[in-house]
Parts: C-alpha cells; structure tokens; sequence
C-alpha cells in the first residue's frame, strides 16, 4: 500500500508543539460486548505500552458496556515522542477468538476502531462559541464522594460537524471543559487532515494513517496465536506479551517501512 500520503499529511502538521501529547480514543465496533471487551483491551495494552516507556496515560472517559468493555473511551498520553510512536494505530483492529460464552466453538471476528489525536498547542481551527452544545453532570468514578456531589463531568457538542466529546477525570468543571475542548480541537485537526488527504488521493484505497477509521489495519487471531499487520503484511506470535504493552516490534516495523517508500 502507499503511504505517501500520509507521510506527506504529517509532515504538513508535525510540530515539536505538539509530538508529545496525543489522545488516544478507543470505539467498540462490530461485535456487540465482544467489540467492548476488546475495545478495554486494546486500551490497556497502550497504556501498558506507555507504563514501558515512562509515559503519563490516563482514562479521561470512559463508556462502560453491561460486561465492563468499553463502548468508548478517551485516553490522554504525554511523553517524548508519543505521536510520532503511535501515529500509525489509527484505524480498525479485529480480532478472532471464541468466546468463553461460546458453546458450539465457533469462532467470532469483532472489531474496535482507535484513533490517534495529536494535540496541538497552535491550531488554526476556529471554534466559535455559537457553536457549542455545552452540558455538565455529575461524574463517577475516579473523583471519589467529592466529585460526585457536584457537576464536574463536561460533554461538548459542535454543533456544526456533531462531533461529541466528554471529559469526567478532572476535579473539577473548569478543567474538565479545557481538557474536552482540548479534545474537540484535536478531533476538528484530525477531520480537516483526512478532508485535505482525501481532496489528494485519485485512489481511496490506497491511503494509509489518514484518520480512517474504516481502514482494517491489523488482525488479532487468538487461535492461531498470530498478530497481522494488513498494511505492511507482517505478523508477529505471543498475544499475550504484546497485549501486555509490548508493541515495539511492532511499531517499529510499521515506521521502518513508512520510511522506504
């Protein structure tokens, strides 16, 4: 596949500004609870990956489905060179696998889509005010009692685009509406990079880290014990080690191979 354009879409935006922090959100897509479970789980193993390299990760929100995966979640990790790492995860991940609540032994395929939101310190995204949606509740979880007894939790609607975020891992509601439209900004970076991507490309297949979503980049088969690359066509073995953050050889092939083309 070419990857042309998006060496060239990230060498329009790189900065040193902004390299260093990303958001990282994780969907549940199709599959049902097995997608939610998945979704947590590919979320933990970037987070394990950050621990490795003394990175700062924390869940800012997180929708939990009825079995404890996650619907949808937003992740937001600092550290030297998080973007440039990570950048190529953005797209679908399926896995293969047959369900502890599987009784024929049939083997089910569910997905989860990531994106990987570098956030910028100057942007050229204009967000006027006329069109938030801006709502407050109360937030759960990591706050404890304190957090609970008052409207902490932020979600934000552009209005223009429909693009919602949430942001509940603050304490309190000043800081949680900074970091969302923090992540606002950073979703309206991202879908004006794609916009631009596409504008170039004569082949829409042919694209690569664009901010597709619908782009199956990478298979995970339990069975087979076996980690796919679709993009570069490489596979990796030991799932559980790489789901317990070890992805360097992975990441690391993907960015040897945007560089030989």
């Amino acid at each position: 596949m070419d990857w042309q354009e998006w060496k060239k879409n990230k060498e329009n935006v790189e900065t040193k500004e902004f390299l260093n922090e990303i958001i990282l959100e994780v969907r549940a897509g199709a599959g049902g609870e097995e997608a939610a479970l998945f979704a947590k789980k590919l979320a933990g193993m970037y987070i394990l990956y950050a621990n490795l390299k003394n990175w700062s990760a924390r869940v800012l929100y997180e929708s939990v489905s009825a079995l404890g995966g996650y619907k949808e979640a937003a992740i937001e990790i600092q550290g030297e060179g998080v973007y440039e790492k990570l950048c190529f995860e953005t797209g679908v991940h399926r896995i293969q696998r047959i369900p502890a609540t599987e009784k024929m032994g049939r083997v089910h395929t569910s997905t989860a889509s990531v994106a990987i939101l570098p956030i910028r310190r100057k942007t050229k995204i204009e967000i006027k005010p006329a069109d938030l949606q801006i709502e407050f509740s109360r937030s759960g979880g990591a706050g404890g009692q304190n957090v609970n007894k008052v409207e902490t939790a932020v979600r934000i609607v552009h209005k223009p685009t429909g693009i919602e975020v949430r942001s509940t891992a603050e304490r309190s509601q000043l800081k949680n509406r900074e970091k969302a439209m923090s992540i606002l900004s950073a979703k309206l970076e991202a879908k004006k990079d794609e916009e631009e991507a596409l504008k170039h490309s004569l082949n829409r297949k042919t694209q690569i880290g664009t901010a597709d979503r619908s782009e199956k980049i990478r298979t995970y088969n339990i069975l087979q014990d076996r980690i796919t690359d679709h993009r570069i066509k490489q596979s990796w073995h030991n799932i559980e080690k790489v789901m317990k953050g070890n992805i360097e050889p992975i990441l690391t092939a993907l960015e040897k191979s945007a560089k030989l083309v």
